[in-house]
């Protein structure tokens, strides 16, 4: 039987797992997007914007490890691409389909709309390539091979590729054949020598912890970094963007390792370990606490996707499933009680008529989460706060911790919901970041989902004042929105609405939005300068650094 180009394409895409596909329409790729819509396997996740598409596409790919996003040649995949740039930032195999104007145009370098008008069509391919690992524009000979190089490339980086398809060429039958190709295997010399030198390191160690970050849950490896973790017997922190990577409700988890900003009693026992292995760990500003951390080279195992280092020994070509398969089966294991027992946020304080202040909020927000949930937190001041609250068990917490763009939790979270219908979404957005994709919302009504959404309402952008030399300085400000209206005017009809201003207001909104298959839009209005300590401490600590 034959088969089509984007048959084809789709097909193995729904094989590596993509059965959801996110985008906006448009006329270079309906030849695409009709074969997205026609096929019984896919279905097609129409979005608001294409932005808001390829966030939904990183939500999606945090939970099921990989996502796709269809949008058209030009405006479209432009308005895109700040999110796939935050897939790669953040390590997401997200496979962006684009439509091209068909080949007979490009030949003739016609003058044709959503290009420069210059009659180049490759610009915006060039465009892209920084931000995705790989790229190709399908043609009905390259077609078997180019799919299985990207995929490929895409499982291998884990970060996003670019696959371009001429309007003309979706349709035609394909004239190539290729085969999947297999994932890399460690050199066996090497993966041994790397073996022996980890499990002499921590024999000689009287003390020693484990850093596990996503690198090894984007990797799908979150079964052996658990294995891991208990062959070892040794304790673990996480830091900020790793948060959740494996179960924090379990004995040898201590805490959260952000330099000397936060929890001086992890950061202390972390530092004076003999070996700390981190494990697919990235030291950015965010993680290491304003660069604060202080991990000895010389003391630091760090086994990353492709390489493993010891001390000042590095072993290339191991791959981290490999490495962490064997040492689960060679490691000693320790049986010692762990030394630290991890913090909450405290005591719910606060009576049913005073404000809320950041230290009422934070513990309530804890105190609300249930095991299972997906916990989406936008960047900046919500994430900082809540990022320090104890997981319940299977919960995941998902920021952006790298990338950083505000908005992008909305759509990531109707992402994430349209991956796991059956688990709770809960959002927590500011409101600032909030108005760049509000709209987005209303997809969660259009598909029946029932997220819990927290709208953050301290009159602005707080991260940015307590960054910028001014908190009060005009770009700080935001337009006033009645969020509790927005949902009813989005077509959330049957949403529970809220805006509380005070802390009984604020427990009796949480008592209807914890009530089973209840969707809830919830704006908690602050003081403006209701900050979290962490956000308190990253101000005194790196605001010179951003301001000098």
């Amino acid at each position: 039987m034959t088969m089509s180009v984007i048959e084809h394409v789709l097909g193995r895409l729904k094989t590596i797992g993509i059965h959801d596909i996110f985008g906006v329409p448009g006329d270079f790729a309906f030849t695409v997007q009709d074969a997205i819509v026609n096929d019984p396997g896919i279905n097609w996740i129409g979005c608001c914007n294409e932005l808001n598409a390829g966030y939904a596409a990183d939500g999606y790919a945090r939970i099921r490890g990989i996502g796709a996003v269809s949008t058209t040649y030009g405006v479209g995949e432009l308005s895109a691409i700040n999110a796939i740039g935050g897939a790669y930032a953040e390590h997401l195999p997200v496979f962006h389909l684009v439509g091209m104007p068909n080949m007979p145009t490009q030949a003739r370098r016609a003058l044709v709309h959503h290009t420069l008008g210059d009659g180049e069509f490759g610009f915006f391919r060039k465009m892209a390539e920084p931000v995705v690992c790989a790229s190709a524009i399908m043609t009905p000979q390259n077609v078997a091979y180019e799919t299985e190089r990207l995929i490929a490339e895409a499982l291998y980086h884990r970060r996003p590729v670019y696959m371009a398809f001429p309007s003309d060429v979706p349709d035609q039958e394909v004239l190539s054949s290729a085969q999947p190709l297999d994932p890399p295997h460690s050199d066996r010399t090497t993966l041994r020598s790397a073996t022996d030198a980890i499990v002499a390191a921590l024999d000689e160690a009287d003390t020693a912890c484990i850093l596990p970050g996503l690198l090894a849950v984007r990797a799908g490896l979150r079964e052996q970094l658990q294995s891991f973790i208990d062959a070892t017997g040794l304790p673990f922190a996480t830091m900020f963007g790793d948060k959740s990577v494996v179960d924090e409700q379990q004995p040898s988890y201590i805490g959260m390792y952000d330099g000397r900003l936060m929890d001086e009693d992890v950061r202390a026992f972390v530092e004076s370990c003999d070996q700390v292995l981190t494990i697919g760990t990235l030291m950015t500003d965010f993680n290491t606490g304003a660069f604060t951390a202080q991990l000895d080279p010389m003391k630091t195992i760090e086994i990353g996707h492709h390489r493993t280092r010891v001390g000042s020994q590095a072993y290339p070509n191991v791959e981290m499933t490999d490495i962490l398969t064997d040492l689960a089966g060679r490691v000693t294991r320790r049986n010692g009680k762990p030394p630290i027992k991890p913090a909450s946020l405290g005591p719910i304080v606060g009576s049913d008529s005073d404000v809320i202040t950041a230290e009422a909020l934070y513990p309530r927000w804890a105190n609300f989460l249930r095991p299972s949930d997906i916990v989406i937190a936008e960047t900046g001041t919500c994430a900082m706060g809540l990022g320090f609250a104890l997981m319940p068990k299977g919960a995941t917490f998902h920021n952006q911790t790298l990338w950083g763009a505000i908005g992008w939790a909305t759509p990531a979270a109707f992402g994430a919901a349209v991956a796991a219908p059956d688990r709770r979404v809960v959002l927590v957005t500011g409101e600032g970041s909030h108005q760049l994709t509000v709209q987005e919302i209303t997809q969660f009504a259009r598909r029946g989902l029932k997220p819990i959404i927290f709208v953050l309402n301290n009159s602005g952008y707080l991260i940015e004042r307590l960054l910028c030399r001014d908190p009060n300085i005009a770009y700080n400000d935001v337009a006033s929105w009645r969020y509790s209206e927005i949902p009813h005017a989005l077509g959330c009809d049957d949403w529970f609405t809220a805006r509380v201003t005070t802390c009984g207001e604020f427990d009796e909104a949480l008592r209807r939005a914890g009530q089973d298959s209840v969707a809830a839009y919830i704006e908690v209005v602050t003081d403006t300068f209701a900050a979290p300590p962490m956000s308190l401490k990253l101000h005194e600590n790196i605001k010179t650094l951003y301001t000098t």
